[in-house]
């Protein structure tokens, strides 16, 4: 029986998928969220889901209400939900609900859960009927699917809603320090992760505090070493994407080709090699699969205009950016590559101001905006100019309404990175470069 689904937030990344895929299953699904566009819309505008502006007068009897986890219990549409007598579930929650009639696999790690998500789903949805839902808002629901496919996100241990099947953990790392006291703080959310898994856990193996994980179930290591379980070997990286040999304890599993770039790439399609063959799948069906991903949103997106580069990429974290700068070299190994960052909220910025200094010097140049507040964090003790004295290569501030410094490498490969609204810095730019050569495109 149908249902009708009404989500508080709505264009969040999480809740954005989660209504896409209630939507497939035949469920009348709508919701509310702030008027401004942003890229998870779009998804849901193409399928003809209504989108509101906050209002209490939205909620009626019958709905069965999904509230995102940014929203607090004094929020005028969760007050009137729980007048009404509502169903009401946390994304969390109900996310915990859904997955448990399917074989139920989550993405894990402080970095790459979505494009490790994103390149799962897809190699399984080629293979058997699979549901999945990805950080970049993308979700596909199917009733009879065999596979859950989900990101499994740390953020306040909501993830310990979850009881899935298998999880792969890329990594464990301290952010988010608005909530974690540090990275023991991080690690025994993973434990206590770990401790409800079903089956099995894949786990990078070079990271050593997934070294130490305990679990009821099989712990698999994933690498380029002999000492894990499985193993990639005889790792090539070109221009045109990474491919490599995958082992199982010595067994030659096949050779798979990915159209991605940057080391982690590897390790992520490792990791979904090790997932798809535990579950007794052909390798060849998985090289097929993999050798025709295309990537997910906002995760190394890249657009021409003439013969300038732009990646959009949501890096947001001194891995990240280390991970998305390797990535540009190993595509343009001839051209020069520039930075532009946006910090992330003023905590993350402060707590990890030299390590941000370190990797983005692996730029040819720098380019900082100002710092992206959140809700919860308006203002703050740092600065971008903070962060650009610390930067060893050429490096400035770069505001909105002055992007013309970008010109000065203007046939060179641009990175625009971060997790807040960056995007309108790349719109500016394009735009400049669309007034110096109308024939871009």
């Amino acid at each position: 029986m149908t249902q009708t689904y009404y989500f508080i937030g709505i264009k969040g990344s999480g809740m954005s998928a989660l209504a896409l895929i209630l939507h497939d299953m035949g469920n009348q699904v709508l919701g509310s969220d702030i008027t401004q566009y942003t890229f998870t819309q779009r998804g849901l505008a193409a399928a003809g889901i209504e989108m509101l502006p906050f209002a209490a007068e939205n909620i009626k009897p019958g709905y069965t209400v999904i509230c995102g986890n940014s929203f607090t219990d004094e929020h005028p549409e969760v007050v009137k939900a729980h007048e009404l007598g509502l169903k009401f579930y946390r994304y969390h929650e109900f996310l915990g609900e859904l997955m448990k009639p399917y074989i139920s696999i989550g993405v894990a790690g402080a970095h790459g859960k979505t494009s490790t998500t994103g390149l799962l789903a897809h190699t399984l949805s080629g293979i058997d009927k699979t549901s999945y839902l990805i950080g970049d808002g993308t979700g596909k629901g199917m009733p009879d699917s065999k596979f859950f496919v989900f990101e499994a996100d740390e953020y306040r241990r909501h993830f310990l809603a979850y009881h899935p099947d298998y999880v792969i953990m890329t990594n464990i790392d301290f952010d988010h320090p608005d909530y974690y006291t540090g990275i023991e703080d991080v690690y025994s959310a993973f434990q206590t992760e770990a401790s409800q898994v079903q089956k099995a856990i894949f786990a990078w193996g070079d990271d050593p505090w997934l070294r130490k994980l305990d679990a009821k179930v099989p712990i698999y290591y994933y690498g380029t070493k002999d000492t894990d379980d499985f193993v990639a070997k005889n790792v090539s990286r070109t221009t045109t994407g990474s491919s490599f040999d995958a082992f199982h304890h010595g067994h030659l599993i096949g050779h798979f080709q990915v159209p991605l770039f940057g080391e982690h790439s590897v390790l992520n399609a490792l990791a979904v090699v090790a997932v798809a063959y535990t579950e007794h799948l052909s390798a060849d069906l998985i090289a097929r699969e993999l050798a025709s991903f295309a990537g997910v949103k906002r995760r190394f997106s890249e657009k021409k205009m003439g013969d300038t580069v732009i990646i959009d990429d949501y890096a947001h974290h001194p891995s990240e950016i280390k991970a998305t700068l390797d990535a540009a070299r190993q595509k343009y190994p001839d051209q020069q590559v520039i930075a532009v960052f946006q910090p992330h909220t003023f905590s993350r910025t402060i707590a990890y101001l030299d390590e941000f200094a370190t990797t983005l010097s692996a730029a040819d140049a720098v380019y900082v905006t100002p710092i992206f507040s959140s809700a919860r964090e308006t203002s703050g003790s740092v600065s971008a100019a903070d962060l650009v004295a610390k930067i060893t290569k050429p490096s400035a501030e770069i505001r909105l309404d002055d992007m013309s410094a970008l010109l000065d490498y203007q046939h060179d490969v641009f990175v625009f990175m971060g997790a807040g609204d960056i995007q309108k810095y790349e719109v500016a730019f394009e735009n400049l470069l669309s007034d110096i050569s109308p024939k871009s495109n």
